[in-house]
């Protein structure tokens, strides 16, 4: 699956942005996808994940209340970032796996992850 994020920019503290995840290629809708974010200098981390049927989402808990991970079915996914704060800032990355994987909370694993999207930079500043 080829993955286009899209979305970032500027904000103050307390805006919004909304992120989407455009895929193409193979069966998108048994892939589960997640964003992570990175800081310079610092490992990429994990924000959010939906399962490929859209049942279940998980969050980190820093965004938790805050972030909201979707898809629809155009292949599309999106993370509606809300209440943002600086500590936010960060380049977003969405990623996505079709796989089955050992452990019931791989998700929270860049490195379990075979798709990426190219990152969109986050600025959460006044």
């Amino acid at each position: 699956v080829q993955l286009q994020a899209s979305g970032g920019g500027s904000v103050q503290p307390g805006g919004s942005l909304r992120l989407s995840c455009a895929a193409s290629g193979r069966s998108f809708s048994v892939y589960g996808m997640g964003w992570f974010r990175q800081v310079q200098g610092k490992e990429r981390e994990f924000v959010a994940f939906i399962r490929g049927d859209g049942s279940r989402t998980y969050y980190e808990d820093s965004v938790k209340g805050r972030f909201t991970i979707s898809r629809d079915n155009a292949n599309t996914v999106y993370l509606q970032m809300s209440s943002l704060k600086r500590e936010d800032t960060a380049v977003y990355y969405c990623a996505g796996d079709g796989r089955t994987h050992r452990f019931s909370t791989w998700y929270r694993k860049s490195e379990e992850f075979e798709d990426w999207g190219q990152g969109t930079l986050v600025t959460v500043s006044s």
